[in-house]
């Protein structure tokens, strides 16, 4: 039987604490895993053992995402549904979306904070933190107070939290724990998924738009040259079409000066470790080199790197090593949120909105869109952006299908 508590509380650490866990410095969650059934600590376990799995073999993103789901899934089984995983049906895991639906309003908080602080030589639960957390607009009042009834996980949050949870059961099946998969059953059926037919529109900026990003940027960067890191940075996401991970320090990748590199032919290559693990070589225009080696020269290096060059491609601003995922995003969030107030204020409010929504993501959208513009061979431009299948780059950025659909309905008339 459930336990009485109306918060939930953190289950699992960062990757590189989970590996050495020791209760005795996790007094709370010790304490509350022996407060329950049996079964409790059995699960917890299975949950350690898959974590450590994904976090040595998956990126860093996928661990902190499945570490999010599988905690909130174990959590509902301990103190909701009170039935160890081995009992439950299609059914059980139904009524688990529904709860991921509509959370208890004491499951979810407002912002991004840490599961543990350390305090007094021990790891206790963070009061802020919760399972879920509510998506608030960006310019968000502080004064507003949200309202946390009005949470609803999107479509994509719905599959990613289905894929953790079978990709869970699938490991514990092939470690011969459990003998079904009660998840992958029910995904099928599940009442909140939206059979998506729409036309996707490219989350990116516009030419206008991307021009007061560009010279807000750059406009900084000459009139006080700590600001070339950000002219950099937002230079190489736009041009190199770099997600904010592939340009970060990661603890199995640091991107290094060296990681340009020239080939027998005079043509700059730029080496990335990107998703699903994979290295691969992104062209480098010509135009992109002014911009490289002014960042290098305001750094103090030669103007071209060399090979064996470790340098940290974005080196933090206190400390050694590369930037995190982070802070890079804080310095694009920066240039993009005063570009928003120059056009707001020149163009008005309706031109200058997606300023306000976009992320550091945008970029990479935005240039690989413009190359589309321009009129590059699509194969080309899908190997630069680490695609597995041409195919994917025109769904994403060409959308053929779609173009043709809306010419040929263009004529039709009214009368």
């Amino acid at each position: 039987m459930a336990i009485p508590q109306t918060k939930p509380i953190a289950l699992y650490p960062a990757f590189s604490e989970l590996k050495s866990l020791d209760f005795g410095e996790y007094k709370d969650l010790k304490q509350f895993l022996e407060s329950g059934e049996s079964w409790w600590q059995n699960h917890w376990a299975w949950g350690r053992e898959f974590l450590s799995y994904v976090g040595r073999n998956k990126s860093a993103h996928t661990f902190t995402r499945f570490r999010n789901e599988t905690e909130r899934f174990l959590l509902w089984g301990f103190l909701f549904k009170a039935k160890p995983m081995e009992q439950l049906r299609k059914a059980d895991i139904l009524e688990y979306a529904d709860f991921c639906w509509q959370p208890p309003v004491a499951w979810i908080c407002t912002a991004n904070h840490e599961k543990f602080v350390f305090r007094n030589g021990y790891y206790t639960q963070n009061p802020l933190w919760a399972p879920f957390k509510l998506q608030l607009p960006k310019k968000t009042l502080e004064e507003q107070l949200p309202d946390k009834k009005k949470y609803k996980p999107s479509q994509q949050t719905l599959m990613a939290t289905f894929t953790a949870i079978i990709a869970f059961y699938k490991y514990l099946m092939n470690e011969e724990y459990l003998y079904g998969n009660p998840a992958q059953i029910a995904k099928p059926d599940c009442r909140h998924f939206i059979k998506d037919a729409q036309v996707k529109e490219v989350r990116r900026l516009s030419e206008s738009q991307w021009q007061y990003v560009f010279n807000v940027a750059l406009e900084l960067a000459d009139q006080d040259r700590s600001y070339e890191r950000s002219l950099f940075v937002i230079t190489a996401m736009k041009t190199l079409f770099l997600r904010v991970s592939e340009l970060s320090e990661r603890p199995n990748w640091t991107p290094v000066m060296s990681h340009f590199w020239q080939d027998s032919d005079g043509n700059w290559w730029l080496k990335i470790f990107g998703k699903g693990r994979k290295l691969r070589d992104i062209t480098v225009p010509n135009s992109f080199m002014d911009y490289l080696k002014r960042y290098r020269q305001f750094r103090g290096l030669s103007p071209l790197p060399s090979s064996g060059e470790n340098h940290p491609i974005v080196e933090k601003i206190r400390g050694q090593g590369g930037m995190t995922s982070r802070q890079l995003i804080r310095i694009v969030q920066h240039v993009f949120d005063m570009a928003y107030d120059n056009m707001k204020q020149a163009e008005g409010e309706d031109n200058a909105r997606k300023l306000k929504e976009a992320s550091s993501h945008w970029l990479r959208h935005t240039g690989a869109s413009m190359e589309v513009e321009r009129g590059r061979a699509l194969k080309d431009l899908s190997e630069d952006l680490g695609h597995s299948s041409m195919a994917t780059t025109d769904t994403v950025y060409v959308q053929t299908e779609n173009r043709v659909r809306a010419e040929s309905g263009k004529n039709r008339k009214v009368n």
